[in-house]
């Protein structure tokens, strides 16, 4: 009789209860995270280029002995376009740490509504330094289909943002 009444009391409560202690971890308006590729050692922190307000064309610059992975971000506005962050981060025997974060511009300008962000493979693991990933977007919310728009960051960490040429 008591597991019975356990049960009961476990089905009648609220699901959004149950992952309380989790609700802080993923801000609610963060609607997609791909983390994919790799950087190591000679290529550092991404940092902006010396022309203000260009980050989305940043260049590695040097901390050796470090290594660890990209990360790509979706956050929702209020009015239901996304802005989109490129992260770097670094793995430490403390666990991973954020070395660098910048709003993705060429994003920016386009106001998108990102439907959908994805690694080059379904494992998110690279063979060679660099990143590649795809965000899928409409421009108007209304569109029938996204567009494709590739982010790539090359072995020295230059990074090439542009819309897809399938």
């Amino acid at each position: 009789m008591h597991k019975a009444l356990l049960f009961a009391l476990c089905l009648a409560l609220p699901a959004g209860g149950l992952w309380a202690q989790e609700a802080d971890i993923v801000p609610s308006n963060v609607i997609f995270v791909t983390s994919t590729g790799y950087w190591e050692e000679s290529q550092g922190a991404l940092l902006p280029d010396d022309e203000p307000g260009q980050t989305g064309s940043t260049t590695a610059k040097g901390a050796d002995g470090q290594r660890g992975y990209y990360k790509l971000i979706a956050v929702r506005q209020s009015d239901g376009t996304a802005r989109i962050h490129l992260q770097q981060i670094a793995s430490t025997p403390a666990g991973p740490e954020v070395i660098s974060s910048a709003e993705l511009d060429e994003f920016s300008a386009l106001k998108p509504y990102v439907t959908d962000i994805r690694p080059e493979t379904s494992t998110g693991i690279t063979r060679q330094p660099g990143m590649f990933a795809t965000v899928y977007l409409k421009t108007d919310p209304s569109a029938t289909e996204p567009e494709s728009w590739t982010v790539l960051i090359d072995d020295l960490g230059d990074i090439k943002i542009e819309r897809a040429t399938n």
